[in-house]
């Protein structure tokens, strides 16, 4: 007779610790069940992992669930694991029934990663017995002492629990108290507890491979030789003393109220009985632990060894209690802690569970990542940074840190605030359900006949469109776009000019409606709008994006603007281009946002909480950047984009700057900065190139191409059509909280940009009493050039008979390892700009040091933060300008010009406040000045 078989007259039920689609959908477990008397069957996430990522009938299934929808790997994971579990539990179905819910079950475990929340547990076990539905379902829940209160809970609730990873009696007998306890709730509600089932999963052959690895250490060190017959011993012993634990448990009268009304003891199941060392019978841990009312659950090899050489010997496992007791004592005799090798045990267990969690999770995502449109990401680094990186990985994986920080655990960062900062991880599903709002937005703007979209807003609230703007381009019947991010006069005169005000869509961005710029434009626009169209129809002409509660908000209502969005609160301005203060801009501009977020949503899902980190593009990308400043002083961040995408540097420039910057430490990004020879670059780089596929510039990527053979860290990433710029918004998003992280630094707020807004707000207000701009005296004049410089600046400096004597003096005080900011409170357009931008490669060229330029007052919003709270290696040249025309601020004392002017003034303070390495030059007229200015730099250093 099939040993198998003769289990069953033992009082003993075979399993099967194996599941693969195969077995099921081509008859062999049906066949198990006929021919070997199986009785049930277990999962574990090792066994989904060979069977997911190595066996070939899961391929159309997987191809198809992908094709038909995106889903992140956890998502996948379930799809077909669920589907293999509700089919197994339909091919035992007739077991179930025919023990009367004895036998005949089918495991699912609950997450490993949750083994240690007790809440959690249970919610994800509720969650799987609803979604299998099957009433021969057992999930498996750890015994852990977060699963033991989990474990009453779930069988109080009527849900049949399978117990896995238990090694030690006594924890046994908390999890039998813990069923017992369930079960008299379960009952007390009226519950059936016959339609309850439970198992403790004694895991066996692990204590022996632990306990005879200590024995043999110290028979080899020359221990007494009493311990060898002790080899092999342990598990078994260990077992029967559960086993008459067991006895004791389910008898009394307790238990027998229960079981007259129905209910089934929960049964030990033996658990890892296959052997790990050969020289043991194969069937070892079959033959010993057979016993009345037990399972025995084998994988494969162990059950086809039982079935062609086993011996079914009836109550094996009762057997000489008394030498099992006596080899469990001789083992602490010999200095053999049973209880701490089984504590080890349940850690290493959960251990090796999450770490098959994630090798399955990461064979997911890679079968994923061939399905779905993704842009792809290549680093290229020398062996030291990438062995640091690839030990950052391995303790991120080793911590789950992603799924903590997809979980909202302040403590990824500093503990601080930095959860109630998190909504931008979940925005692109919120937004992309609710997508019709703003398709509806986009046809009232273009049946309203709006040639002309401007966007008013600062920092957070205008790079990210301005982004979407020049990427996509204007497209034909819709309004063209414009914004305004600057108090520059001239800046506001242009930004006028080129608008038909009568056919024009002001949207104001500002989150919390306080922000001095947007109010002062909107005040602008207002009182030009009514001169327009009127004091009764100006409001058509404005569109506000803010969040709720805000002074905006009731701005908006009062004056009866056309349109109000929300913003999330929980995000901050530099990540909410993927928010509505992105979107609203884009659907205005005539961007197809559904389809812009459908692309977005495949980054998410590749960046999200069940993608390994050395599987995931955003966690790559963070830990690169992390490690490479904190460990490597790698810390200035240049961004090299291909002509079609070039304005996505200026918005990494504040996502990352304002981010990171601050406490001394964080990235230091450098934006357009011109390609020159690799010898210009110091070893403080990390280069980041962006290209849209069909828009290589060849210069561009020769010049990546030489810095990577220079041995500098370079990112290649090509964005695969511009529909899918959002993907390296929310890439670089997550990228930069996981740099922060690193780095130690809460990247969610910005405390030194919030120090000059202070100084800002000082001056205005002092404007609105009457008063005027503070005048110091500058250290130097020469033609329209004025000089200023603090007192330990100038005392720094030294005196000098020559604007180009102060400049040479001024840089020359930057070093390896440093950086230079140009910071121009003028007008932003292509004169001064290409103006600057030769000064900067001056700069760059004879100072090889990397270089910045920012235009004022727009970068106070972005790097500002950085240059004032990220570490103290910038050598600062700040360029004022008297405006030829000015504005006045309608209903405000001053005007554009004294705003702008008070802007400087507060940057320029605080930067000295900071110690940092700062001169002002002020110029009395912009062209000429400009032209001076680079005469004096060529002079300096030519």
């Amino acid at each position: 007779m099939n040993p198998l078989k003769q289990l069953a007259e033992t009082g003993q039920a075979p399993w099967l610790d194996f599941v693969q689609r195969d077995l099921i959908e081509g008859g062999e477990l049906a066949r198990m069940i006929e021919r070997d008397g199986l009785k049930g069957v277990t999962s574990n996430p090792s066994i989904f992992e060979k069977a997911i990522a190595h066996a070939p009938e899961y391929g159309a299934a997987f191809e198809r669930f992908v094709q038909h929808g995106d889903h992140e790997p956890m998502a996948i994971y379930e799809h077909l694991a669920i589907g293999d579990i509700k089919a197994a539990a339909d091919v035992l179905l007739p077991v179930y029934q025919a023990t009367n819910g004895r036998d005949g079950y089918i495991s699912l475990e609950v997450s490993p990663y949750l083994a240690m929340d007790t809440e959690a547990t249970i919610i994800e076990a509720r969650r799987l017995h609803k979604a299998v539905d099957k009433p021969n379902l057992m999930v498996k829940v750890p015994a852990t002492t977060a699963g033991i209160p989990a474990i009453r809970t779930l069988i109080g609730e009527g849900i049949s629990i399978n117990v896995t990873l238990l090694f030690a009696v006594p924890m046994y007998e908390a999890v039998a108290h813990a069923y017992i306890d369930g079960l008299e709730h379960f009952a007390a509600q009226g519950g059936d507890v016959s339609k309850i089932a439970s198992v403790a999963s004694f895991f066996v052959s692990r204590i022996d491979n632990v306990i005879d690895k200590q024995l043999q250490g110290k028979i080899d060190a020359g221990g007494d030789a009493a311990m060898k017959p002790l080899l092999g011993k342990a598990a078994i012993a260990n077992a029967k003393v559960a086993y008459a634990a067991y006895k004791k448990l389910f008898s009394g009268a307790k238990w027998q109220a229960l079981e007259a009304k129905g209910a089934h003891s929960q049964r030990l199941l033996w658990a890892s009985t296959s052997v790990k060392n050969p020289a043991y019978p194969d069937t070892l841990y079959v033959e010993t632990l057979i016993g009345r009312d037990t399972v025995n659950t084998m994988p494969p090899a162990t059950m086809d060894a039982f079935r062609d050489h086993g011996k079914a010997t009836p109550d094996a496992v009762e057997q000489d209690l008394d030498g099992a007791l006596a080899i469990l004592k001789s083992l602490e005799q010999h200095g053999i802690s049973l209880e701490t090798v089984t504590d080890d045990l349940v850690i290493d267990g959960v251990r090796q569970f999450a770490t098959a969690f994630d090798q399955l999770l990461g064979a997911v995502a890679v079968k994923r990542s061939a399905l779905v449109p993704v842009n792809e990401a290549t680093i290229e680094a020398d062996g030291a940074l990438k062995a640091a990186v690839a030990e950052a990985s391995k303790h991120w994986l080793a911590e789950g840190t992603i799924r903590k920080l997809w979980a909202g655990d302040k403590q990824v960062w500093t503990g601080a605030d930095e959860d109630k900062w998190l909504g931008w991880l979940d925005i692109v599903g919120q937004e992309h359900a609710h997508v019709g709002t703003l398709a509806r937005f986009a046809e009232s703007i273009k049946a309203q006949g709006f040639s002309h979209i401007a966007l008013l807003g600062m920092g957070g609230s205008s790079l990210g469109p301005e982004v979407l703007a020049r990427s996509f381009g204007h497209k034909a019947g819709w309004p063209q776009f414009h914004m305004l991010d600057s108090t520059d006069p001239a800046q506001i005169r242009t930004l006028e000019a080129a608008l038909d005000l009568k056919k024009t869509m002001f949207i104001v961005s500002s989150k919390s409606g306080s922000t001095l710029e947007p109010n002062i434009f909107l005040a602008y626009f207002k009182s030009r709008m009514i001169e327009t169209v009127g004091a009764a129809d100006w409001a058509k002409h404005f569109t506000a994006v803010t969040d709720p509660g805000s002074a905006m908000e009731r701005v908006a209502q009062h004056d009866r603007f056309a349109h109000v969005f929300h913003g999330v609160k929980s995000i901050g301005g530099r990540y909410s281009v993927l928010s509505k203060f992105g979107l609203v801009p884009a659907a205005a501009m005539g961007i197809d946002v559904e389809t812009f977020l459908t692309h977005t949503a495949h980054m998410v899902k590749s960046c999200s909480a069940s993608v390994p980190v050395d599987q995931n593009p955003g966690a790559q990308l963070g830990l690169l950047l992390g490690v490479a400043a904190k460990q490597f002083k790698r810390d200035k961040v240049t961004i090299i984009a291909s002509p079609g995408i070039a304005d996505l540097g200026a918005w990494l420039e504040q996502l990352i700057a304002e981010s990171t910057g601050k406490l001394g430490h964080g990235l230091i990004p450098v934006d357009g900065e011109p390609l020159e020879d690799v010898s210009v670059y110091g070893k403080d780089r990390v280069f980041a190139y962006l290209c849209l596929a069909g828009d290589e510039h060849k210069g561009q990527a020769a010049h990546v191409a030489a810095l990577a053979r220079a041995g500098h860290p370079v990112v290649r990433i090509m964005v695969r059509d511009v529909m899918s710029i959002g993907q390296e918004f929310f890439r670089w998003e997550i990228a930069t909280a996981i740099a922060g992280a690193v780095i130690g630094i809460n990247p969610f707020d910005q405390p030194d940009v919030e120090a000059s807004k202070i100084k800002t707000r000082a001056l205005t207000d002092a404007y609105e009493q009457g008063g005027s701009a503070p005048q110091g005296e500058p250290v130097f004049r020469e033609n329209s050039i004025a000089v200023f410089a603090d007192a330990a600046n100038a005392a720094a400096l030294g005196r000098h008979n020559s604007l180009s004597a102060y400049l040479k003096q001024h840089f020359g005080r930057a070093e390896a390892g440093d950086y230079i900011a140009i910071l121009a409170y003028i007008e932003r357009d292509k004169a001064h700009l290409a103006a600057l931008e030769g000064v900067r490669k001056r700069l760059m060229t004879h100072r090889k040091v990397a270089t910045c330029l920012g235009f004022g007052p727009r970068f106070l919003h972005s790097t500002g933060q950085a240059y004032k709270g990220g570490p103290n290696s910038g050598v600062f040249l700040q360029i004022t300008t008297d405006d030829a025309h000015d504005l006045p601020v309608p209903d405000h004392k001053y005007s554009f010009s004294q705003v702008k002017a008070a802007q400087a003034e507060g940057d320029l303070s605080v930067l000295v406040e900071r110690e940092r390495r700062v001169i002002r030059v002020h110029l009395k007229d912009v062209a000429s000045g400009l032209k001076d200015l680079a005469h004096a730099m060529e002079h300096a250093f030519h």
